[in-house]
């Protein structure tokens, strides 16, 4: 992986000076796809700010950013860090919008409000040092099942990593020498504050879900050769990527004919 690290390096510096921009902001969650990212970026030895935002965080997540961001800090002189505990704009935000009846559907929107309060968290500190937001999702995630929040973790500048699939960015870690800590914890969106990982959430591991976005790619696929495993993996994940295909796409225009205008 060190030809992709190289690569990966030049191509943000190469985008940072081309756009004219100062440097490089993160949000880091203590999880393999943002402690890739950031250490990518630190290595283009342009300035990176890391920042840290919990939002009623699961204490394993917080301690593995902290000593993430540490360890950056150690090993880099370009990297500065800020935390920006956003647990009480949450709760604020909780307590005055409408609620619905429908408990599990308050629990998923009110998830994906706390990426969004994040993805505006990084823009104030892009805006305010002339930086731009890095994405960390990962090619199943963002290509595959689309498992992310529309406008908040894929709200981004540019996305580094988003043409490596899970394996690949777990490899590339352990290139970089990532903390062990990160590379032996369960991958997790982090969005509910308590352990549940992402397979928990999805009903697939990462290589599964890997699998299944290949064999999508092939014309001729052979459902009878499928284990009984493999046919609910790809159930699972035609069932994502085709429900998530609005946050894969880009946003609808309604062209005017120029004959009515």
């Amino acid at each position: 992986m060190e030809k992709v690290k190289e690569y990966i390096v030049n191509w943000l510096s190469d985008y940072l000076e081309t756009s004219k921009t100062k440097g490089f902001v993160i949000g880091v969650s203590g999880g393999i796809d943002s402690a890739v990212t950031s250490t990518l970026a630190a290595y283009t030895g342009k300035p990176l700010l890391c920042v840290e935002m919990p939002i009623h965080q699961d204490k394993s997540q917080v301690a593995r950013a902290k000593k993430h961001i540490t360890w950056l800090k150690e090993k880099f002189s370009n990297v500065s860090s800020i935390e920006t505990d956003l647990t009480a704009v949450f709760d604020t935000f909780s307590n005055i919008v409408g609620h619905s009846e429908n408990k599990e559907l308050d629990f998923l929107s009110l998830a994906n409000t706390r990426a969004r309060l994040r993805m505006t968290t990084l823009y104030h500190y892009a805006q305010i040092n002339g930086f731009l937001v890095l994405g960390t999702g990962n090619k199943v995630e963002d290509f595959g099942v689309g498992f992310y929040t529309k406008y908040g973790d894929g709200g981004v500048d540019l996305s580094p990593i988003a043409d490596l699939v899970k394996t690949e960015v777990f490899a590339l870690g352990r290139e970089l020498n990532v903390i062990q800590e990160i590379i032996n914890a369960a991958p997790t969106d982090g969005l509910w504050g308590d352990e549940r990982t992402d397979e928990d959430q999805i009903g697939a591991t990462y290589p599964e879900l890997e699998w299944a976005m290949e064999i999508t790619e092939k014309a001729n696929i052979d459902f009878t050769s499928f284990t009984a495993r493999q046919q609910e993996v790809f159930q699972i994940y035609t069932r994502l990527n085709t429900i998530n295909q609005h946050k894969m796409k880009p946003i609808p225009v309604c062209l005017i004919p120029e004959n009515i205008r």
